[in-house]
């Protein structure tokens, strides 16, 4: 048995950077070494190009051979997004016996339940934290938390980027058209605004909180979705005669037995009130509420996004997973 638990890390975008330099980082070394019962050892790191220079990584972590470093790996961390090459990657570590991380959201809304099963086919832990809401650990709540309680529905503004947009509408008077440029400028949108505009990256995260909370067998096909493009300056306008507040708002709710619920799901503009919690989201924020019978009404707010704040997650679920590693069950 390695005296190490062996993480291999797949991508070095702004958060993976950030999750390999808190594993190299001395300070931290002790702590999880505590708390995992053995030390961590970022053995490699995947990337497109191995020549680059990345900032705080060493240049002898990096490799551009993404399937050889998962074979010499106890945990596997996938932070490039995108389908291609996440997927085959994802699985043969599972079949290497190795414990996964993810934060991507739309593999994960996409084939998430696939993974699942191949997963628990080869005895690993698949954790993806960071792919709902960064820093906001929603998905332990939901998940781990309240799993002896009955939740019977979930809301919330879970994407910072159209929160932002609304935001400069609402508080500052920004025109629409000109929000979004100001958003896209400082970085919230990426150059394709699409994901978050549409409401995709919220269906995305609202399916994985449904599956969560209630094992739901849905998908992102199943989310009743509108998004902000089709707001106008007049809706606004009046929402704001009415004391009110456009959010992009997503949901889920369960009926039914609890052996057998139908779960609905939904992500479209609502006019709140402005002493509503959801409404007072400020820019990047992410805000969420879980109704459960028991616990009643919980609130969870916090950085949705960010390169830090999404490494903290990643960083959890690694300890997670490590944990696995040291202490099969």
């Amino acid at each position: 048995m390695s005296q190490t638990v062996r993480i291999a890390l797949l991508g070095a975008g702004t958060v993976g950077a950030a999750v390999a330099r808190r594993l190299c980082d001395p300070r931290r070394a002790d702590l999880y070494a505590v708390r995992v019962g053995r030390p961590l050892e970022l053995v490699g790191v995947a990337v497109r190009d191995a020549t680059r220079a990345r900032d705080g990584i060493d240049p002898a972590l990096l490799t551009a051979d993404a399937s050889g470093l998962v074979e010499r790996a106890d945990v596997v961390v996938e932070v490039m997004g995108g389908l291609d090459p996440a997927p085959a990657l994802l699985e043969q570590a599972m079949r290497c016996g190795a414990q996964v991380v993810t934060a991507n959201k739309q593999l994960l809304a996409q084939q998430g339940q696939r993974l699942e099963a191949l997963a628990a086919e080869h005895g690993v832990g698949l954790d993806y934290e960071a792919a709902v809401m960064a820093a906001i650990p929603v998905v332990a709540v939901v998940r781990d938390s309240l799993a002896g309680d009955l939740v019977t529905s979930i809301s919330g503004i879970v994407n910072g980027s159209t929160n932002y947009v609304l935001d400069l509408v609402a508080r500052k008077g920004v025109v629409f058209d000109d929000a979004v440029r100001q958003a896209g400028e400082l970085g919230y949108l990426e150059a394709d605004p699409t994901e978050d505009l549409e409401g995709l990256d919220a269906a995305a995260k609202i399916v994985l909180l449904a599956r969560a909370a209630w094992g739901a067998d849905v998908s992102i096909d199943d989310v009743q979705r509108t998004g902000i493009t089709g707001l106008t300056d007049d809706d606004f306008e009046t929402a704001a005669a009415n004391g009110k507040i456009i959010k992009l708002v997503a949901s889920a709710w369960r009926s039914g037995p609890a052996e057998n619920p139908r779960v609905e799901m939904g992500v479209r503009p609502v006019a709140l009130p402005q002493d509503d919690p959801l409404a007072q989201a400020r820019e990047g924020a992410n805000v969420v509420i879980i109704e459960a019978e028991s616990a009643g009404r919980l609130r969870l707010h916090g950085a949705g996004a960010g390169g830090e704040e999404t490494a903290s997650a990643v960083l959890g679920d690694i300890v997670r997973a490590a944990r696995r590693v040291v202490r099969p069950a």
